[in-house]
């Protein structure tokens, strides 16, 4: 048996081969749609579980913000190499503005992540659609002792104002992608290895520190989608009807503004200024330049070779 002989292929192979996506952009379209298909399955599934069995403070609380943050390691590694696992129409949004994403991969994204997260919620009804039966008696509600619709979209606290809701909705954004920016930047010189995990850990600070005014909505496509779930699973005309119908285009349209200002905020502050690998700063320290009287590397093998020959002669 020759040693170049080619390996047998696998059924994988064989299957990778045939069926394999030849479309960049096809591609990416599906990698977001399955990563942020998975980061809602699991985010919504931990939130069930902290619901249903009456554990909603403290430990709870926290059980539900690791398990977005661990989720979405995994999600944003799931798509890394083929569409940048965006998981967020806020976060493709900024992209545009950059100029990284045109506006109709823009749109596409937007609607997959929508569609994705629809599909998320609508799991993970299925997955606790027994438990959510004997918890609430089968009389769907939003809120109250025996509401779940908190499960799948969010609602903010009785104590938040509009002004305060979309003041909250704008910054925890910006500060999500201010520090998607800080990681993804290459004058960072963070791995591409470790990028996924330092994400999670953002979103995990952000939801133990800020998730009390209204759940950390944060993606348009996150709520969007579960709420229209909701309001097709029995849940009613209240998922968008509470607060006078103030309430759900909040975290709708706020999280696009929360992600230009935080991307385009540490590029101005900071990203445009970290200088580039061969780029050579010049510090002025005030002192003037002292003519060097050290002799040259190449001066001192002159002088060996010169020293060298005088001892042979």
């Amino acid at each position: 048996m020759s040693l170049t002989e080619a390996k047998p292929q696998t059924r994988l192979d064989k299957l990778r081969e045939k069926y394999r996506i030849r479309s960049p952009l096809k591609r990416r379209v599906l990698s977001e749609f399955a990563a942020t298909s998975f980061l809602m399955y699991a985010g919504f599934s931990a939130g069930a579980q902290t619901t249903l069995s009456h554990n909603t403070q403290n430990a709870g609380s926290l059980g539900v913000s690791m398990a977005w943050g661990l989720s979405l390691v995994f999600a944003i590694q799931m798509g890394y190499h083929l569409s940048g696992s965006h998981l967020n129409p806020a976060i493709s949004f900024a992209a545009w503005t950059f100029g990284d994403l045109p506006f109709i991969e823009f749109l596409l994204y937007t609607a997959v992540q929508t569609v994705a997260s629809f599909l998320g919620a609508f799991l993970t009804f299925i997955m606790y659609y027994d438990k959510i039966n004997e918890f609430d008696g089968g009389q769907r509600s939003v809120l109250g002792e025996t509401g779940t619709g908190g499960i799948f979209a969010t609602y903010p606290g009785t104590h938040l104002s509009l002004i305060g809701s979309i003041f909250d909705q704008i910054c925890c954004t910006a500060m999500m992608a201010c520090t998607s920016s800080i990681v993804t930047d290459k004058r960072n010189k963070i791995p591409s290895w470790a990028q996924p995990s330092l994400l999670g850990a953002m979103l995990l600070t952000i939801c133990l520190g800020f998730g009390l005014n209204a759940g950390n909505a944060m993606n348009p496509a996150r709520d969007l989608g579960p709420r229209l779930f909701t309001f097709f699973a029995g849940y009613g005309s209240e998922v968008f009807s509470y607060r006078g119908y103030q309430w759900f285009l909040v975290p709708v349209i706020c999280p696009f503004v929360g992600a230009v200002l935080g991307q385009w905020g540490y590029q101005l502050l900071i990203g445009i200024h970290i200088p580039d690998d061969d780029e050579e700063e010049q510090v002025d320290t005030g002192i003037p330049d002292i003519p060097s009287t050290s002799v040259s590397q190449a001066d001192m093998l002159q002088h060996l070779a010169r020293a060298r020959l005088h001892s042979l002669v």
